[in-house]
């Protein structure tokens, strides 16, 4: 989606294109400890002003977790509940009628904290979460306990579902708060699907790799049907830059603790070609003893000085989060957390220079 701001002026000048997903601020992934909606939405809210999120609460079971939560979002589509996890259902069921309780609560309790706040209908952006194809073709089964990824016609209707469902929550998102919308698809599972490293059922049952010019067709085909920026998420430990950089996502996201020195090229080539880059600096476990925000700052200064980018890509393309969600972390720390983060986005958007690095 794209915003247009005219500068005041006697003369007929060209709108200047904004975008919603911008750089020099804080966020966070999605997952949050506890099972209070409203007091999640209004913590978010306080301590994340520039882009707050619809949390998510997996702590309240079944159909609150990244992949059950997807069931009240798909169209046409939804699962059922299975001992090793969710798989397609045939019709409606308790599994799918959770989820979508679930997810109304959450809307209501962050058009509450909303218009608490006195944000309504003043433009601002939020942030939306949810699993991305692969990652749910990855997780869910099919009715015969296979995983949905190794039918090809089952994958396509799963992303064509996807698209359909989130573009019908950003609409309604935007339309209860008045606010711009970026969304964020989560695809953990992004490197086993490339590497071909995920397991079938059984040992006597194995998935082939899936090629990437298919996995690239598969991601697009949710991320261009939306009309908001999309942020592409992964809390891999071997994150697959160079395919999320080939996505057509606004922005890339991952836990900056990952790269090593044989991602360097892949992420020189993100940030050359325009893209915003969510780095997940602060830890997402409480830590043995107290941190500072220039600790948590100095891995994100160290990584672009490395790169060899001016320190204002810092400010200009550089988003800051945790290392991952936060739903296993006490709240103190979670909170703790959120304050670190828009510490170390407010000196990466201000004096990036003066950070000094060890």
């Amino acid at each position: 989606m794209t915003l247009w701001r005219s500068e005041a002026s006697h003369q007929a000048a060209a709108p200047e294109p904004v975008d919603p997903l911008v750089a020099g601020i804080a966020t966070g992934i999605g997952s949050w400890p506890g099972t209070d909606p409203r007091e999640a939405a209004a913590t978010i809210i306080g301590e994340l002003p520039d882009l707050p999120h619809l949390v998510e609460l997996p702590d309240r079971g079944v159909g609150a977790d990244l992949i059950g939560r997807v069931s009240a979002l798909l169209v046409d589509l939804r699962f059922d509940s299975t001992t090793r996890g969710y798989r397609l259902a045939a019709r409606p069921g308790a599994v799918s009628r959770r989820a979508r309780d679930l997810l109304h609560a959450d809307l209501d309790a962050i058009e509450e904290a909303w218009e608490t706040a006195g944000l309504a209908g003043a433009g601002r952006v939020v942030k939306l979460q949810s699993a991305g194809p692969l990652t749910l073709a990855a997780e869910v089964e099919l009715p015969g306990g296979h995983r949905i990824l190794t039918d090809s016609g089952a994958v396509r209707d799963l992303s064509e579902s996807l698209a359909e469902g989130l573009a019908r929550h950003a609409a309604e998102v935007r339309r209860r708060l008045g606010a711009e919308v970026v969304i964020q698809l989560d695809e953990p599972r992004l490197t086993t699907v490339l590497d071909g490293s995920l397991k079938g059922p059984s040992i006597l049952n194995t998935i082939r790799a899936l090629p990437e010019p298919e996995a690239l067709h598969i991601l697009d085909t949710v991320i261009d049907a939306q009309s908001a920026p999309v942020l592409l998420h992964t809390c891999a430990s071997r994150p697959a830059l160079t395919t999320l950089g080939r996505t057509a996502a606004t922005g890339i996201s991952f836990d900056a603790s990952t790269i090593t020195t044989a991602d360097l090229d892949a992420l020189g080539e993100i940030l050359d070609s325009g893209k915003k880059v969510a780095l997940g600096l602060t830890p997402s476990a409480a830590p043995a003893t107290p941190i500072t925000w220039r600790e948590v700052a100095e891995p994100g200064v160290r990584l672009i000085d490395r790169l060899g980018f001016p320190r204002s890509v810092l400010a200009d393309r550089i988003l800051v989060t945790p290392s991952c969600g936060l739903a296993g972390a006490p709240l103190s720390w979670s909170r703790k957390a959120l304050s670190l983060t828009s510490d170390v986005a407010r000196a990466f958007a201000e004096e990036p220079e003066s950070i000094t690095v060890e």
